[in-house]
């Protein structure tokens, strides 16, 4: 009796290409997306302030101008970055004159009569308080990363040591005790998180970096720093000693 036909089954060489092209073309993804990203949004950061910025610049001084003037007016260039060099220029400059006895003297008297429009007084506040936060050079960096018992004891989170506490929170908290102040980061937005604060003894420091740790809670605990000071990314396949699948 002859047994029935059996199709014969599909190679599986063709699906081993064909994921082959699939993890490289994810790869590729991987690899342009951040340098593609990168580019585009300084490129557009770039124009957006040269579009803000030049049409305070004399028309003379435009690069468009000034190569039509050596080389004739049928020279086309387009260039970028201009707006953005005399905006570092005057900043810089302001900072520095700001620095000085005339300086200060003029932005006491401008914010003098800031301080006076109802409405005005609140968005300049508002916005100065930013930018001193934001851009403040002093006492701004976590020092380091750390490990606490949060939100009860037996549940670890990553935190970010600050500062010493000081004045009254040190005074009414713990007797007076050393305090430190924590930043316990949300996952996976750490710009967002809860202000801390622990007596030093209860407070873990790690080895790894503050980079390294706000890489693990970004991730959701899918990237760890390896012992070599690089990174590794959790497989969630067990596998045997052997490197074989279980």
């Amino acid at each position: 009796m002859e047994e029935p036909f059996n199709p014969s089954p599909p190679r599986p060489r063709r699906r081993r290409v064909f994921s082959g092209l699939r993890n490289s073309f994810l790869t590729g993804i991987v690899v342009i997306a951040p340098v593609g990203l990168t580019v585009w949004l300084i490129w557009t950061v770039i124009g957006w302030v040269d579009g803000v910025v030049l049409p305070f610049v004399p028309n003379s001084y435009h690069p468009e101008n000034i190569i039509k003037t050596v080389f004739g007016n049928d020279s086309q260039v387009r260039l970028r970055g201009l707006g953005l060099l005399f905006f570092l220029i005057f900043t810089t400059f302001v900072g520095w004159l700001a620095k000085g006895l005339l300086g200060r003297s003029l932005i006491r008297t401008a914010e003098g009569l800031v301080n006076r429009m109802p409405v005005v007084r609140s968005i300049y506040s508002g916005v100065k308080q930013i930018a001193e936060t934001v851009f403040a050079q002093a006492d701004r960096s976590f020092e380091k990363a750390c490990i606490i018992e949060y939100p009860r004891k037996g549940i670890w989170a990553i935190g970010f040591i600050s500062t010493k506490a000081r004045g009254e929170i040190k005074r009414r908290v713990n007797g007076g005790k050393e305090l430190m102040s924590v930043f316990v980061p949300t996952t996976p937005n750490p710009t967002s998180g809860f202000l801390l604060f622990f007596p030093a003894e209860d407070i873990m420091e790690l080895d790894m970096s503050v980079e390294d740790a706000a890489k693990l809670v970004i991730s959701a605990g899918l990237v760890y720093p390896n012992e070599n000071g690089g990174l590794s990314v959790k497989n969630s396949e067990n596998k045997d000693n052997d490197g074989k699948k279980v």
